[in-house]
């Protein structure tokens, strides 16, 4: 070996020996023990100084470990900028390239996540994280600009100060005390988070006054908050329980979290006592969510027997032993599954990175379904985001939505802190609305109209004085509504409200056969001089059936008319055989034949105008009877329209009780 060589190798190991000193070290240690704020400048002092060809290698594996504190502190951007470097420097370990997907996907940069996920997955097909990952941005990207559901996000401004408040939580479910965790600058200690960097939480918590206004937040009265970080809370049924996270922080040891419990007296808590769950002091225990019977201890934890990653778990506070068990592969993942919150027995919320999502923590609903199986469903935009979403609590509906509460999410804070949102699913606003109108397209009088739906619904109106009315209906029910009014036959139509989540308005109009006067069907067509029924005619035939069964005492005489062209005699056997052809197709369709009765007029019975044909036909006068000797002073082109109007086929009631008695 010459002596340059062994220059080179001295002076190499004497850099490499040299970087990897105390401070290096520290970094190390500090990151192991879980203080990702501490070490992130570390190990930012460390990399400014590496500025030397021989360190790229070390560069790369410096600027991976800060990255890595980057992404505990949710600061995706940051985070980005260090895995690129560490990709850039030649940062071996592919979950650099993973990671940086993640952290793109966090930052809803969903185009550059995909392809680098995609980039991974060539390389480690078999990723299940990047495999979830690749498909959360696929949906993201196809809601892009839109919301994907109809809740409303607001940040609720009077919780929030200038550090994290996360973790929102209603006592019970007057909705009128809430309780939350915060790091504001008036919590108890002044010494900051290694891990975070900002003070340690506090639990503080806002009341509504007489005016049902929310008051400014204050910290909760008693022992319960300590130099200690404290926070994520959960309360027994009666709200005399507290049960809480605590960090555990020892000297050169790693950062624990464990579950505490706090009794309320009066308006004090008490100071916290360790809740015992397992003899293992290695794992975390956080997060706790107390059943709404106050049955179950649910709780996330990083114990081994789970999924991966941190998973829900849940223990019988009632017989403790033998109780403790994993909820499950359905809801827990290889990622982390976290901030339970137990709506009921069959509905829990929480929030997971491991369920395909729009970016970081989502909110997550899991139906139990009768099989025993869990129904999953990320619950969309605005609920969820780019960013961490999670810690999620419901209170009482007010101004009359369906669902409404606060949740948690560090959404446009570039920083990574955590902030308290609104959020509210108003009510769907469905109504079907329409007209009553008789044939002449007249305002029926005191029209009712029923409206019965397969959900156990029925629902009476009368229509108002211009024939209009209104119903609320519900999403994905089929509904049957039958109009009527004195003097009129009933009408029958049915229909079904889509499942959409969005406001609809159906509109449905009723147009009621008269009893005591002759209704024209419109549409009823035959070859020329002949008395077969066109196929076009069925379909407005098919409507008179619909009347005769909707009205099954009534009988009727089916009549025919032409126009004043041709032989009377012949005009009278020519609608004489048109009437009877409608006769036969009823009777071939169901219709009793001893409930009809036909007769051709010919062009004996000229038809008067009526409001409805005024309308389409302003030169014809309301009231005037179209006569041979009428339509002869006509124009020729309304003399074209005048016989149109006299060649029609027409019913009148004859009776209203067939087989009544």
């Amino acid at each position: 070996m010459n002596k340059i060589i062994l220059f080179s190798l001295i002076i190499s190991t004497f850099i490499f020996t040299g970087c990897r000193g105390a401070k290096l070290s520290v970094a190390d240690e500090q990151m192991e023990r879980g203080e990702y704020f501490d070490a992130s400048k570390t190990y930012r002092k460390v990399y400014n100084k590496l500025t030397k060809k021989e360190q790229r290698g070390l560069r790369g594996e410096v600027a991976f470990k800060m990255a890595e504190c980057h992404r505990h502190l949710n600061q995706s951007a940051r985070a980005v900028a260090a895995y690129q470097n560490a990709i850039r420097y030649g940062y071996p370990d592919s979950l650099a390239q993973l990671h940086l997907a993640e952290m793109l996907h966090a930052e809803g940069k969903y185009a550059a996540a995909i392809k680098i996920y995609e980039e991974f997955l060539m390389r480690t097909p078999n990723s299940k994280n990047a495999e979830i990952g690749l498909l959360g941005c696929k949906m993201a990207l196809s809601h892009k600009g839109n919301k994907s559901t109809r809740y409303i996000v607001k940040n609720a401004k009077l919780f929030n100060s200038r550090r994290a408040d996360y973790a929102p939580m209603f006592i019970d479910k007057t909705g009128d005390v809430l309780y939350f965790t915060t790091t504001n600058e008036k919590v108890i200690g002044e010494k900051k988070s290694e891990i975070t960097g900002m003070k340690k939480g506090d639990v503080w918590v806002s009341k509504k006054d007489e005016n049902g206004k929310w008051q400014r937040p204050e910290a909760v009265e008693g022992e319960l908050n300590t130099e200690l970080d404290e926070g994520i809370i959960s309360f027994s049924p009666d709200g005399n329980t507290m049960y809480l996270s605590r960090a555990r922080r020892e000297p050169n040891a790693n950062t624990g979290v464990e579950i505490y419990t706090s009794q309320r007296s009066d308006a004090k808590w008490s100071a916290p006592v360790k809740f015992e769950i397992t003899s293992d002091t290695i794992s975390s225990y956080a997060h706790p969510a107390i059943s709404p019977d106050g049955t179950y201890l649910y709780f996330s934890s990083d114990m081994p027997g789970g999924q991966g990653g941190k998973d829900l778990w849940r223990i019988n506070l009632k017989e403790k032993a033998g109780s403790l068990e994993n909820i499950g592969e359905a809801i827990n993942t290889s990622g982390d599954d976290v901030f339970p919150y137990i709506y009921s027995d069959s509905i829990i919320y929480f929030a997971s990175d491991g369920h395909p999502g729009y970016g970081g923590l989502d909110i997550f609903k899991a139906i139990l379904l009768p099989s025993g199986n869990w129904d999953i469903r990320n619950m969309g935009t605005p609920i969820n985001s780019h960013a961490d979403d999670f810690g999620i609590t419901f209170g009482k509906s007010e101004s009359g939505f369906i669902e409404s509460g606060y949740l948690s999410s560090n959404r446009d804070d570039a920083r990574g802190y955590d902030h308290i949102f609104s959020f509210e699913l108003p009510d769907l606003k469905i109504k079907i609305s329409g007209w009553v109108l008789d044939k002449d397209e007249e305002p029926v009088p005191n029209a009712v109209i029923r409206i019965v739906g397969n959900d156990g619904s029925n629902q009476k109106a009368v229509a108002k004085d211009d024939g209009s009315f209104e119903f609320p209906l519900k999403r994905g029910v089929s509904y049957v509504m039958l109009a009527g009014a004195r003097g009129y036959l009933n009408a029958r139509q049915e229909f079904v409200s889509d499942n959409a989540e969005e406001d609809a308005e159906y509109g449905i109009d009723f147009f009621l056969s008269s009893i005591n006067k002759p209704n024209v069907i419109d549409n009823i067509y035959y070859d020329f001089d002949q008395a077969t029924l066109r196929p076009e005619s069925k379909e407005a035939l098919n409507e008179l059936v619909q009347i005769l069964n909707d009205n099954p005492n009534i009988t009727i005489e089916m009549a025919s008319h032409t126009d004043r062209w041709g032989d009377d005699n012949y005009n009278i056997n020519l609608s004489h055989r048109r009437a009877k052809a409608v006769i036969d197709y009823l009777t071939e369709v169901g219709i009793n034949p001893n409930r009809l009765q036909h007769q051709g007029y010919g062009e004996t019975r000229p038809k008067a105008v009526t409001k409805k044909i005024t309308k389409l036909h302003p030169q014809f006068q309301e009231g005037t009877v179209l006569t041979e000797e009428y339509i002869e002073t006509l124009s020729e082109e309304d003399q074209e329209i005048a016989d149109q109007i006299n060649r029609r086929t027409e019913f009148q009631v004859l009776s209203v009780d067939f087989q009544m008695y």
